[in-house]
Order: structure tokens, then C-alpha cells, then sequence
């Protein structure tokens, strides 16, 4: 079957009962190896974990950014996070999305995939052969990043981190009113909010829905906060963030609200909140008793993943012949495609089923 011009008319599926279900091989055009997803006709990989020279990142969380290549590409509006987080005199080149370029045999370029600021899906072509890596994505409406786009292809390597139907999100403006009017009861009671949330991208997100509701400043914690200027000097509207002064000991957090990474929780730092309500803003808070199992006081669930629904649609309209999944629930996906006559398997790779594989604290 026939590619279409990309851009074109979706392709048709194959046949229930026809599919073959082949599994990931050494002729693909891209393979899950010990180095990352190596693209052997383009030179390259995409979010190594191993030494290499020209990686292709998708986004710069830390499952998927690392400092092991010596020539990075990556989205342009990455690139500020990028350095921020692997070295500033590393050679990361910005390309605009859309913009197509070759390496070795391929033709590559980088298309929104809604995550984080600068997150991208990855388009890969071989002759006629096209590829998407969509990295980590959303479809829900995300004010602080670039929206998702669907890239027909004939193979879409998809996360599949919320795959089970439980997981079905709220718009993000319905958590954030619950966040606000959280914020606004430890306000009456004169106690601080510390909202734990994933330092790059959930942090930021938070920050842009809530400029509904107030326009009150916030303060962030030191891992927090350099992030959130990054996305500020790129456009993005937020609540005003401050940086916590840790040498001011006698400073009075009532009735603030803190956002922090979910690793100051039980922390020495938490100490200077006295009397604090916690709060979890992450897709896992979907299942009841996460909340009280992880010990914090409330949870809102807002994730920068696709839901069941979403992962369903967007495979449904790359109009992929194949379909390969990584982390999460892969194998409830893969089963659920295989029962409706799609040609579906696993890929084993490093990514983290955290909602951002960000352990910094």
C-alpha cells in the first residue's frame, strides 16, 4: 500500500483478520537497540541513553534527554530547556517545525506533540517508507506549549504511559478552578498550599491556567522556577513566579501558594511551610487512593499525557498500518489493537512510566 502525500488524505487499514501482527525487527527503519531507537539509513538516534554522535531529541525531559551525543537536533523552542538542562556549550541545533532536513538516506522533520514547551513528534522517511516517534503527547488543550498535530505515516511508535480506560481527563481549565478554589480555602484558613507538580512542563501548565482566576503571584522552588522563566522569555502567559529565599527563615507562607517538585515532599525543606495543605497535580491521581497512599492531602488530576480516549483517536487518525508502543501500559494496548485486526507490538526501551521521568528536586 501507498503512502499518500504527506499532509494528504489518510490511508486506509488493513483488513480485520488480514493483519500479520509482525514484531519490531532488524529491518525496520527505526529499532529500539541497547543505544536508543537507531535509525541506521539516517546515522542517528532518537533520545539515546547511550554514547552516540547525532541524537534526534524529542523533548527535554530526562527519560528522553541526555548529555551523551555530540550533535543534538531538536525542536527550536527546546533548545533554551535543552541547555538549561544538558550544558550550554553543547552543540544542540534548533530546527523550526515543519521544516524537513536530511541525514544519511532520510528525510526528518519535527511536528508538535503537545507535552511540554518544544515537545515533538519525530517524522522519519525512506523512500516511501514514513515513521513517526511521537515521544511523550497530549490532545487536550495545554495553554503553556505548542499544540498537538497529527502526522499520517505508516508507522507510529506511540507512548501508551495512560493506557487503560480508566484514564479519561478533565479539560485542564476544570482542574485548575479546583486548584484556585483550593488556594482560595487555605487562603481563609491562613495556612500555605504547596502544590507539588512536575518541575518542566505540569509546573508551568498550572501557572498559565490559573492567570483565569487571579493574578496573584506564586512562589517556586529553586528547580521550578528557572524552568518557568524559560517559558516566560518564550511568550508564554503565567501567574508572576518567585524564587523562595531559603536564607529568609522568618518569612510567613500563609496563605501563599508553593509549587515544588514531588521530591521535596517530606523533605527539610517542606519545614518552612508550617501547617501546609499538600497537594499531587498528576494523571496518577485518577486512581483512587494514590492520594492517600503518597500521603498528600489533595490531588488534582491534570497530566501531560494522552488519555485512553486520546491515544485511541490519534492512532486512529495517523492512519498507520502499524502500530509500535513503549512504557506504560503497552500491553493492554497492544491487545486491544491486535483484537481489532491491527498489525500492533511492544518496543522495549528506557523510557520512564513517570509522568516526566524528572527526579530533580
Amino acid at each position: 500500500m501507498e503512502l499518500p502525500a504527506f499532509g494528504g488524505p489518510m490511508h486506509s487499514r488493513i483488513q480485520a483478520g488480514a493483519c500479520l501482527h509482525t514484531e519490531p525487527s532488524e529491518d525496520d527503519l527505526i529499532q529500539a537497540t541497547e543505544t536508543g531507537l537507531v535509525c541506521r539509513r539516517g546515522n542517528f538516534v532518537i533520545d539515546p541513553w547511550k554514547e552516540t554522535h547525532t541524537a534526534l531529541i524529542s523533548h527535554a525531559h530526562a527519560d528522553h534527554a541526555r548529555p551523551v551525543a555530540q550533535v543534538y537536533y531538536a525542536s527550536e523552542s527546546s533548545v533554551p530547556l535543552l541547555k538549561r538542562r544538558l550544558g550550554e556549550n553543547l552543540d544542540i541545533r534548533g530546527v523550526p517545525y515543519s521544516r524537513t532536513f536530511e541525514l544519511g538516506q532520510t528525510r526528518v522533520s519535527f511536528h508538535p506533540a503537545g507535552h511540554v514547551l518544544g515537545s515533538a513528534q519525530v517524522r522519519v522517511q525512506s523512500d516511501s517508507e514514513v515513521w513517526v516517534f511521537s515521544g511523550d503527547y497530549k490532545r487536550d488543550h495545554d495553554p503553556s506549549c505548542e499544540p498537538f498535530e497529527v502526522v499520517p505515516c505508516d508507522t507510529f511508535i506511540t507512548e501508551a504511559t495512560f493506557a487503560l480506560p480508566v484514564y479519561r481527563w478533565q479539560p485542564g481549565a476544570v482542574v485548575a478552578a479546583e486548584i484556585a478554589q483550593w488556594w482560595q480555602d487555605m487562603q481563609s484558613e491562613g495556612r500555605p498550599a504547596v502544590l507539588f507538580a512536575y518541575s518542566l512542563g505540569k509546573a508551568q501548565r498550572v501557572l498559565s491556567e490559573l492567570t483565569a482566576f487571579c493574578d496573584k503571584p506564586v512562589y517556586l522552588h529553586g528547580a521550578v522556577h528557572p524552568l518557568t522563566e524559560i517559558y516566560r522569555a518564550a511568550g508564554i502567559r503565567m501567574l508572576p513566579g518567585l524564587p523562595i529565599d531559603l536564607d529568609d527563615k522568618q518569612r510567613d507562607y500563609s496563605g501563599e501558594l508553593i509549587i515544588a517538585p514531588p521530591g521535596a515532599s517530606g523533605s527539610t525543606w517542606m519545614r518552612r511551610f508550617p501547617r501546609a495543605s499538600t497537594g499531587f497535580c498528576s494523571g496518577w491521581m485518577r486512581v483512587r487512593g494514590n492520594r492517600r497512599r503518597r500521603g498528600y492531602d489533595r490531588g488534582f488530576v491534570l497530566s501531560d499525557h494522552a488519555d485512553w480516549p486520546g491515544l485511541l483517536q490519534t492512532i486512529e487518525q495517523t492512519g498507520a498500518r502499524r502500530i509500535l508502543t513503549t512504557h506504560g501500559n503497552s500491553t493492554a494496548l497492544v491487545r486491544l489493537l491486535r483484537e481489532r485486526g491491527m498489525d500492533a507490538a511492544a518496543l522495549e526501551t528506557r523510557f520512564s512510566e513517570e509522568e516526566d521521568g524528572d527526579a530533580s528536586v
